[in-house]
């Protein structure tokens, strides 16, 4: 089969497209005929070297849609189209690829109105989104800040949110034309971050209030600008660092409201808290109140093309491969 493999961990040009062994089925595992894989900043990450815990060579991709060739039993018959999230692409070989041996624990059937492509880029960004909303005890009528509506996370939380009942699902971003875009297809709490600050704008929206819950997905000087949005006793949430691992905090931010600040490991979530998520999910994408944005396509042999696109084009939307 062929893949998009780091031969090593050094820049785009180390992606290679290589010939592998087309994986065996194993006891637990399900064989997937790839039609799509997710491109995220992780991917990134691995191949400029700086997750530490991933070895070269490796299949990039943690994300995915396939349709089950063997060994999904009555829950994922052959021919089924799904869609999953697990550790591929960081501690063994992932998506990039035309067939992966997938968890059967990590797959979730996508729903019929939703085709493979818009599947790919699902499971990273809302079970991350939803397993954050969890966690932090959302519930309808609480006011929700996600920063970058582009981005995956943002754009997650900020429609996961919205579809939930929040008060207010605000969002935010740098670029003016990105917030034109973001109004365009619908999203109202959107802060332009070129024309004011975000505590700025999340005061204006609320009425003074703040944020009872902000989901940051990017870090850097976001997280440290998001903690002065919180309302009284808000939390912070923060799973991310594509802009930057390093910020300053202001700790009154924190002292002041008496909120809080948490972290989430989406690799250390136990399969109960994915399953809950997906059982949110899966309904909201059914009806159409949740509905994934894809930026672009690209052919798998173009996989580092994609991933640059990701970071430096810094697109509306997830980029996808297909095989």
């Amino acid at each position: 089969m062929r893949a998009m493999r780091a031969e090593t961990f050094s820049g785009y040009e180390a992606l290679k497209l290589v010939d592998l062994p087309k994986p065996a089925v194993s006891e637990g595992r399900v064989l997937l005929r790839m039609t799509a894989a997710g491109v995220t900043p992780l991917d990134h990450t691995i191949l400029s070297g700086t997750f530490h815990h991933s070895k070269a060579p490796l299949v990039l991709g943690n994300e995915g849609a396939g349709v089950v060739e063997k060994g999904g039993g009555t829950d994922f018959p052959a021919g089924s189209r799904v869609m999953f999230f697990g550790a591929y692409g960081a501690f063994e070989d992932g998506a990039y690829s035309e067939w992966l041996a997938v968890r059967k624990e990590d797959l979730c059937l996508i729903p019929d109105n939703v085709d493979d492509v818009s599947a790919a880029g699902i499971p990273v960004a809302y079970l991350t989104a939803q397993v954050a909303l969890t966690r932090v005890g959302f519930r309808a009528g609480k006011t929700v800040l996600a920063p970058a509506i582009g981005g995956s996370i943002g754009n997650a939380v900020t429609q996961l949110a919205r579809a939930l009942g929040a008060k207010h699902a605000m969002s935010s971003t740098t670029n003016h034309a990105k917030a034109e875009q973001a109004k365009a297809l619908g999203f109202n709490e959107v802060i332009d971050t070129s024309l004011e600050k975000l505590a700025d704008g999340v005061r204006r929206i609320t009425g003074g209030y703040g944020a009872d819950i902000v989901i940051d997905g990017i870090g850097g000087e976001v997280l440290s600008e998001a903690l002065g949005a919180l309302a009284l006793e808000g939390s912070l949430t923060t799973l991310g660092y594509s802009a930057s691992r390093k910020t300053t905090i202001d700790v009154t931010n924190l002292i002041v409201p008496q909120a809080s600040i948490r972290s989430l490991n989406m690799f250390l979530q136990p399969h109960a808290a994915r399953a809950d998520a997906w059982n949110v999910i899966v309904p909201l994408l059914q009806s159409g109140a949740i509905k994934p944005i894809v930026a672009k396509t690209f052919p798998l042999t173009e996989a580092a093309d994609a991933l640059r696109y990701l970071v430096e084009g810094r697109p509306f939307g997830r980029v996808v491969l297909t095989t």
